[in-house]
């Protein structure tokens, strides 16, 4: 019996309310835990769509503690530092996510500091004497969140937060699961209010994940299923996102397939297209997501020769959505690049604004990127500097 494969798959809890009527959850939702004094922490967009904002104070009624719309892009320290002013100022014991990813990182960072009570520098992962990232216990028992999402993005069920130093350029990761969400409340009118480029660039990068996250070769069949769903959702509806760009129901399906690939990768982890994305996105003209999605043939072709057998599956996914018939872990990258195609998705580093002198300080800051530990192949200095030479 010991020659058999061995897994964990836990599953966190987490509800789901998806439609129109969900917002009307957010009461019970709140109710449920005894939370009194909750905070909606977004970004200064929002402040243009103020019946958004009306219909989601409506329902926190006396629940309602304050409202934080300093959010900015890659959750800067300094922002989530304001942020964790006003929820400590409100005396809040609940927060609403409201947005984007930045808002979603901001306001679980947020309860981090307000919690812990220490320095960021003190709470980040980091590498121990060993060289080896380690990331903190970080005890303090946390506030909860709820996310209200206007773009698919993965990080709605995630335990991590990862902020920007934006003094040094460095991402500074955070990671606790007592802030994972309490549940997520899908809104079509909320996805309705996010300009169609960023949702377009928030499920690119799921899109990436589901690929990278398959590629990693982690014997968990409960994980594939999440993915390879994921995949499909997302590459099903991506096109349809931009041909109906009024039509909430592309958005609200990509955030479900967004879901079920935050899920499924917190399994096997990220990728190598992602840590890079996390280096090269704030020296980009585009979002994160649109990088990732340009290097993912890149990081593909690099991970191949440590995961034979594993693109198949994303062939296979990608053959009935593109009505081609797709086998084998090459023709995986070519399926793949027939997605981002139909996105008109770039294909070379500098068509997004990334120079070339900014290659060594990429490939500095994704080896210190946690997400670079799930790489398939071994990487070091040179190999990934070639990989984005080649993608350059």
């Amino acid at each position: 019996m010991s020659d058999y494969p061995f897994f964990q798959h836990a599953t966190p809890a987490f509800r789901t309310f998806w439609g129109g009527r969900s917002l009307a959850s957010l009461p019970k939702e709140l109710d449920r835990l005894g939370c009194r004094r909750a905070v909606i922490v977004s970004d200064p967009w929002m402040l243009t769509r103020p019946d958004i904002i009306e219909s989601i104070e409506a329902e926190l009624g006396a629940r309602m503690a304050g409202l934080f719309t300093g959010v900015e892009m890659h959750s800067p320290v300094p922002s989530v530092e304001s942020a964790r002013d006003v929820l400590e100022g409100a005396g809040a014991d609940a927060v609403v996510a409201l947005g984007g990813g930045s808002s979603i990182v901001t306001a679980r960072a947020a309860t981090i500091l307000l919690a812990e009570g220490l320095p960021i520098r003190e709470l980040c992962t980091r590498r121990d004497a060993d060289g080896r990232l380690t990331s903190p216990r970080l005890n303090a028992p946390k506030i909860p969140n709820w996310v209200i999402p206007s773009t698919p993005i993965t990080a709605y069920a995630k335990a991590g937060s990862a902020v920007r130093d934006p003094v040094t350029g460095e991402r500074l990761a955070l990671y606790d699961p007592k802030t994972r969400a309490q549940g997520i409340i899908i809104d079509p009118n909320v996805a309705l209010s996010a300009a169609v480029g960023l949702a377009q660039a928030a499920a690119l990068n799921a899109f990436s994940m589901a690929v990278e996250s398959l590629q990693a070769g982690v014997d968990d069949p409960l994980a594939d299923a999440l993915l390879l769903h994921s995949l499909k959702v997302l590459a099903e509806w991506l096109p349809r996102l931009r041909s109906a760009p009024d039509d909430a129901e592309p958005r609200i399906r990509l955030m479900l397939g967004a879901l079920m690939c935050g899920q499924g990768s917190d399994y096997v982890g990220g990728g190598l297209a992602q840590a890079l994305s996390h280096a090269a996105g704030p020296r980009s003209s585009v979002g994160n997501g649109m990088v990732e999605a340009l290097l993912l043939p890149h990081t593909m072709r690099f991970n191949s020769t440590a995961t034979t057998g594993r693109l198949a599956l994303v062939a296979q996914v990608l053959s009935s959505t593109l009505q081609s018939a797709f086998d084998g872990d090459e023709e995986a990258v070519i399926a793949v690049e027939s997605v981002l195609d139909v996105l008109d998705v770039p294909r070379r580093l500098r068509d997004v604004g990334v120079t070339q002198e900014a290659i060594p300080e990429i490939v500095h800051h994704a080896l210190d990127d946690w997400s670079i530990m799930q790489s398939p192949r071994k990487v070091d200095r040179e190999n990934l500097t070639e990989l984005l030479e080649a993608a350059w």
